[in-house]
């Protein structure tokens, strides 16, 4: 808890006591994890903390998730002191974007590969955009989904036409053949983003040609784009859906079990939060891709404050199932990744190959695995407001996020089930204090606010009968608000 009120300080002093009492290569990792996580969640951080993060990363030898969660975290910073206006800072914000750009061109291996692109993405510079592009097209699987999810997070203004062209190729595989999964991103960028009627017809007519699971996962995309009334494409997709050769039985009859949906869990006058699921299957029922996401809509502005996607891969050829022609045998993996108030955590590898399998049935704990865990200053912000009279108010918002998030996969291979369960506590603090001083009056207004809630969201999938049987949990209890 010192650590995290260290880093939400952000002091000389307390910076200082951080870099004396840290060292990367000795502490334990829930701790540095801890350190570093607190760090890239600071919403306003100084570039004394990138610079104190940078120096005890370079030259040492630490474990593999320190040095994954520092990268990430570095992204985190460099894009939040961008956002401050800071970018021009040549010592700091420099030093983080080159420490990224250096480690991609070096990296051997595809993780760490796909490392330094979540990084990029956490930090969302736009002349980074041609560097993602590159190893979204060029890239194997891991690196081709880890560049395109890194795309998908950039606003509008920066898919360009050149972005678009690019996913335009991947979507329709003109170049090589792509797995289904980046295939699909590829599409989601194109339709969320201003999309041109073409785009949308040529989405839709490749459909024809998909596999069951695909066409009906991408269908159900564009169905919901039209209830969806802050979407972009919205009108377009109207203007579309017009069209009899397009909006017909044929089109829209595939009977897969992949689904898309999303709706709200709160509507107020200045805030909408929404739920959305998205389940791709298999041709023979198992499990792709999940991703679940909580959205906070406010103002034409929109946050992520949660996405936790799980990823299972390879189980075809254990099920017996056929590859599609030209697509490559993956190697049998499962995994999350987690993205929380906009910030990509390092992803999460259950397993990895079959014999790693085989050990985590055979020797598992049954304990779920924690995502992030600790408390988090959300908000500071203090302002002076000079009033007509003379007299100036002194206001001060500080606003502290409690969070624990865990997450499980369990496989099954004898009984054919899959469950995934994820498990959100969280508790947000807010202190508000408005203070009128002057020689001859003082007055103080604050005001303490305290919200507690949990959310269990768990799938159940059992394989061993066609039909697949899926059951799907969403539990939230009672919030209590003082």
């Amino acid at each position: 808890f010192l650590v995290e009120a260290a880093v939400a300080t952000q002091s000389v002093a307390s910076l200082a006591a951080l870099s004396d009492f840290l060292d990367f290569s000795k502490e334990p990792k829930s701790l540095l994890e801890k350190f570093l996580y607190t760090a890239a969640f600071s919403p306003r951080p100084s570039g004394e903390l990138l610079h104190l993060i940078l120096d005890k990363l370079e030259g040492k030898h630490l474990a593999p998730e320190t040095w994954e969660t520092g990268i990430v975290t570095v992204g985190s910073l460099v894009g939040k002191l961008c956002q401050q206006k800071f970018c021009g800072l040549p010592q700091v914000v420099e030093r983080g974007v080159e420490t990224i750009l250096r480690g991609l061109r070096g990296a051997k291996e595809e993780p760490e590969v796909v490392i330094y692109l979540l990084a990029l993405g956490n930090a969302m510079l736009p002349e980074t955009i041609p560097t993602l592009l590159e190893h979204a097209e060029d890239g194997p699987t891991a690196v081709t989904t880890a560049a395109t999810s890194a795309l998908q997070r950039f606003p509008v203004a920066h898919i360009s036409s050149k972005v678009k062209q690019v996913m335009r190729r991947i979507f329709h595989q003109k170049r090589k053949s792509y797995d289904k999964t980046c295939r699909l991103a590829a599409a989601e960028i194109l339709l969320d983003n201003h999309p041109s009627p073409m785009d949308v017809i040529n989405i839709l007519l490749a459909t024809s040609e998909m596999e069951t699971e695909t066409a009906t996962f991408l269908l159900l995309k564009v169905q919901n784009s039209l209830r969806d009334h802050h979407h972009l494409a919205r009108n377009i997709m109207k203007d579309i859906m017009g069209d009899q050769q397009i909006n017909n039985y044929n089109f829209f009859s595939k009977v897969g079990i992949s689904s898309s949906f999303s709706g709200p869990l709160t509507v107020t006058q200045d805030l909408i939060s929404t739920f959305g699921l998205d389940l791709l299957f298999l041709e023979g029922g198992f499990l792709r891709k999940s991703v679940s996401d909580f959205s906070l809509l406010s103002h034409g502005q929109r946050l992520h404050a949660a996405q936790i996607t799980f990823e299972a891969q390879g189980m075809e050829s254990m099920m017996g199932e056929n590859l599609s022609e030209g697509e490559e045998e993956p190697e049998l993996m499962a995994g999350m990744s987690a993205t929380f108030f906009d910030v990509q955590l390092r992803p999460i590898v259950f397993f990895q190959g079959y014999t790693d399998l085989m050990a985590k049935v055979l020797l598992s704990s049954g304990e779920p695995t924690s995502v992030v865990k600790g408390n988090l200053l959300l908000m500071d912000h203090h302002q002076v407001i000079p009033l007509q009279s003379g007299l100036q108010v002194t206001v001060k918002l500080q606003g502290g996020l409690g969070l624990d998030i865990s997450a499980d996969m369990d496989v099954s291979i004898w009984e054919q089930e899959l469950k995934t369960s994820v498990n959100a506590r969280g508790s947000l603090t807010m202190d508000f204090q408005a203070e009128l001083d002057s020689p001859f009056l003082q007055g103080t207004l604050r005001s303490q606010t305290e919200v507690e809630t949990s959310i269990h969201f768990d799938t159940m999938l059992r394989f061993s009968s066609s039909p697949v049987l899926m059951c799907l949990q969403l539990r939230e209890e009672q919030v209590p608000y003082r």
